[in-house]
């Protein structure tokens, strides 16, 4: 009893000891359920907060504030709270107290709650953890890089010193999410090399990521973007773990991830069929501004017309309660669709009207140029964005933007620019990419027909700029030593200016590159060629040559971009066979992965040069496929759509003549008839000669037919029979120029037997084709491939084909009606073959 009484003493002094021990401030932060609960902690222990305390109630406010929706967030009325700052303060004062990790938790949350970058607690916690970074773990780096980038510090020293630490550590890097961080805020630094070493790396490390963490892959996406580098495998790769997780989805990723694809240019058809489903499914969930704008960004191109007009009617309703950003979208979105909806176009336009002081430079520009694709009509409401427009050109520095700006206010009505907007212009156009260069001379060439000091021959700005864009532009071609930058600058640009200016230029710089063409950027190449119709020998031998030696390095979904310059421009290089061997065997085994347009378009540009891979073929043809591509093209821009069942017709109809042994039926009877009711009929001024002459030529309007519509549906300009003296056959009744009597011909059916068995004996159809501009590389006289293509189908059909280049009958040589008329008779009677 004696020893109970002299221990208890002992116990109660412990326990007072622990009591005291114990750190109350932190007890009663941690129990904190609210903003206000831990404000009044802080104002009541203010003299006594520590570091700890500190750092633990900043940490707190940001997580309630993670946690709400983001329209119920409160972020500005915890930054105006007098106890916030008191928080500031004590933090500005207590960092060389704080260790590494908290100090950079610090400058994170406190970004969050949107203090300002130049107060001075931001600025010393930038330099504590400058001093500090060689020894801040990867974790606290990544979250210090983003930092530097809500600061717009991407490309300082600092982000520079970023650079170099995460390429020296690169190998020890084992968190995925941590690199995918870092790779995004270093994006603008990165070179070649590093570029290749971030890919590889993280590469490896989402085969062990957990396939439920989207955000990783998302991440990844985003620094491809960011680098503008389309690396096929790892979007390929990303995709699969993104389509993985389309349930767990909200509108806002959805938007964000088809965003991105489509900045790549990737588009994949199983993704979009499934976040299609996906934001169908969150319609009726998505009823506040932030969501729906999302929703409606990403399903309206995707949806059909009754989906879309219940979209339509929702924004009507919600328009009022958009913040300038959700209503900037939304009236992208509409342009997108090209809504036809009034009511919504006018609500949208009073809404923005009422922002407009709020938006930047390119915001108005992008809003301008929305309402002028909808060719939405409001002369007050334009002239308000002009007004702006040409204030911000005035005071704007960036290349780009002044670019951006001044093709915008160019394509208003009555375009305009004043000597101060001009000035502007000449100032930074030594500093302009080749796009941007490109941009501003379309925008100068509809000044200078406005221009009233150059219709009248006298010195103009416009003339004096115009100089200075040539100048610039080949100055920057000498200049150019990678060829990598040169066709990313050279990817979108086309034009009368680029044409007659710069095109030369180019191909005389690509071919002083030419050792710099290797697997990863031969088709990017090749579709420049491509988009620009120009045929350069040298060039195409060497895209050959490269091919062929380094197959394996080129992606099988870039063997099409590879091959389309020679099925387009008709080039037969020296090793044709070997190269279109070669790439049929790389894309062969991977068939089944295509996107179906994908797929059709490469079938297409293969008949072009006269190759039908059969398993390309059956692949093509099969009722799966064309399953599959149905529900894809649901999915396209309308232009993308029309573009890809054009050419599954026109390879239908190849495969029918060209290659009967596959028993592939055509089946495009119905779509060839709908395109001949929705076509205009019209007849050129050269076609209404044409037919004048060969009428006198022939021996009357009924010895010659007009737009004659053959099987398959191929138009011929005009058509007559000889028989087999060569002297020209009557029709039944005359054909004359109304359109009214342009249209098939009766042949029957589509046996080519029974065609030719219509004939009299000897008798043959010659079809006289007209061929312009479009027929002919745009730098020769050599024929492209779909003409070619043509030409081969209708001798099938059983005609002899009569071509008439524009060249030939524009030259000077027949500048008279009788050489017209010898010319047209050396044609038709003096080239029958033998």
């Amino acid at each position: 009893m004696f020893r109970l009484r002299c221990v208890t003493p002992c116990l109660r002094r412990l326990l007072h000891g622990a009591m005291v021990n114990r750190d109350q401030v932190l007890e009663q932060l941690r129990v904190c359920s609210a903003e206000d609960q831990i404000f009044d902690v802080v104002g009541k222990h203010k003299a006594k907060l520590t570091v700890n305390h500190v750092s633990r109630a900043v940490g707190m406010l940001w997580q309630f504030q993670k946690e709400k929706p983001q329209l119920l967030r409160t972020i500005d009325l915890i930054r105006c709270h007098p106890q916030f700052l008191t928080l500031r303060v004590l933090a500005e004062n207590k960092i060389a107290l704080m260790d590494n990790c908290m100090l950079v938790d610090m400058l994170y949350t406190f970004l969050r709650f949107n203090v300002d970058p130049h107060d001075s607690l931001v600025q010393q916690l930038i330099s504590e953890a400058w001093l500090r970074l060689d020894r801040l773990s990867m974790a606290s780096l990544s979250k210090f890089a983003i930092c530097l980038s809500d600061l717009h510090l991407q490309h300082s020293p600092l982000m520079g010193q970023i650079t170099a630490i995460l390429d020296e550590k690169l190998p020890t890097i084992n968190d995925a999410r941590i690199l995918t961080i870092l790779m995004i805020s270093v994006s603008s630094l990165v070179s070649p090399r590093l570029r290749d070493a971030l890919i590889n790396r993280v590469d490896k490390l989402l085969d062990t990521t957990d396939p439920t963490n989207y955000n990783t892959p998302r991440r990844v996406v985003q620094f491809l973007r960011n680098i503008r580098y389309n690396h096929r495998p790892l979007l390929e790769k990303c995709n699969q773990i993104l389509l993985c997780n389309i349930p767990r989805l909200n509108s806002e990723d959805i938007a964000i991830i088809m965003g991105l694809f489509q900045s790549l240019q990737f588009h994949n058809c199983d993704f979009r069929v499934s976040a299609k489903q996906r934001l169908i499914e969150l319609i009726d969930s998505s009823t506040d501004p932030f969501s729906f704008t999302k929703l409606f960004v990403s399903l309206a191109p995707l949806a059909n017309a009754e989906i879309r007009e219940e979209l339509e009617n929702t924004t009507l309703l919600l328009a009022d309660e958009f913040s300038i950003h959700q209503a900037l979208a939304v009236i992208e979105a509409l342009e997108e669709i090209q809504s036809r909806n009034l009511s919504l176009m006018n609500k949208m336009a009073s809404v923005i009207q009422r922002n407009l002081h709020l938006y930047k430079p390119v915001e108005v520009a992008r809003i301008t140029q929305a309402f002028l694709l909808l060719q939405y009509q409001n002369p007050e409401f334009f002239t308000r964005l002009r007004n702006t427009l040409a204030n911000f050109l005035l005071h704007s520095v960036f290349p780009s933007e002044v670019t951006m700006l001044t093709r915008v206010l160019t394509i208003l009505p009555c375009p305009r620019l004043d000597d101060g907007g001009i000035s502007r212009v000449s100032s930074v156009v030594s500093q302009c990419s080749l796009n941007d260069l490109n941009t501003i001379s379309f925008a100068v060439a509809k000044l200078l027909r406005n221009d009233p000091s150059y219709r009248h021959n006298t010195p103009s700005k416009y003339v004096r700029l115009l100089q200075n864009l040539n100048r610039c532009g080949h100055e920057r071609l000498r200049t150019a030593d990678r060829l990598d930058l040169l066709l990313e600058e050279l990817k979108y640009i086309s034009g009368e200016w680029f044409e007659e200016m710069l095109l030369e230029d180019v191909m005389v710089t690509l071919q002083r590159m030419m050792d710099q063409i290797n697997g990863s950027n031969v088709s990017d190449l090749a579709l420049l060629l491509t988009r620009n119709t120009h045929l350069c020998p040298p060039l195409m031998e060497h895209i050959a040559n490269v091919a062929i030696r380094d197959i394996d390095k080129i992606h099988h979904s870039s063997i099409y971009a590879t091959l389309l310059p020679f099925c387009v421009l008709n080039y037969d290089p020296e090793k044709e066979d070997e190269l279109f061997d070669i790439c049929i065997q790389r894309f062969t085994p991977h068939i089944s992965s295509f996107d179906p347009h994908l797929l059709v378009l490469l079938g297409y540009s293969l008949a072009l040069a006269d190759r039908f891979p059969e398993e390309l073929i059956k692949e093509i043809f099969s009722i799966n496929f064309l399953g599959k591509l149905d529900v894809q093209l649901d999915t396209l821009s309308n232009s993308l759509n029309l573009r890809v069942r054009q050419r599954l017709m026109e390879l239908n109809r190849a495969m029918c003549l060209e290659c009967p042994e596959f028993q592939v039926p055509w089946f495009h009877d119905r779509y060839c008839q709908h395109l001949q009711k929705k076509g205009s009929g019209s007849i050129s001024p050269v076609q209404q000669q044409i037919h004048k002459m060969l009428s006198e030529v022939l021996g009357g309007m009924n010895c010659v037919r007009l737009s004659v519509v053959t099987p398959y549906f191929y138009t011929v300009d005009f058509e007559c029979i000889l028989d087999k003296h060569l002297e020209p056959l009557a029709y039944n009744e005359p054909n004359t120029l109304q359109i009214s009597h342009i249209g098939n011909v009766d042949w029957g059916n589509n046996s080519l037997e029974s065609i030719r068995s219509e004939l009299p004996p000897g008798a043959q159809r010659v079809a006289v084709d007209f061929l312009d501009s479009k027929s002919f590389c745009k730098n020769s006289h050599h024929m492209k491939g779909e003409t070619m293509m043509r030409k081969r189908h209708l001798e099938i059909l059983g005609y002899r084909v009569v071509q008439i280049p524009h060249f030939e009958w524009n030259s000077m040589e027949l500048s008279t009606e009788g050489a017209w008329k010898e010319y047209l008779k050396k044609k038709i009677f003096g080239e029958v073959s033998s």
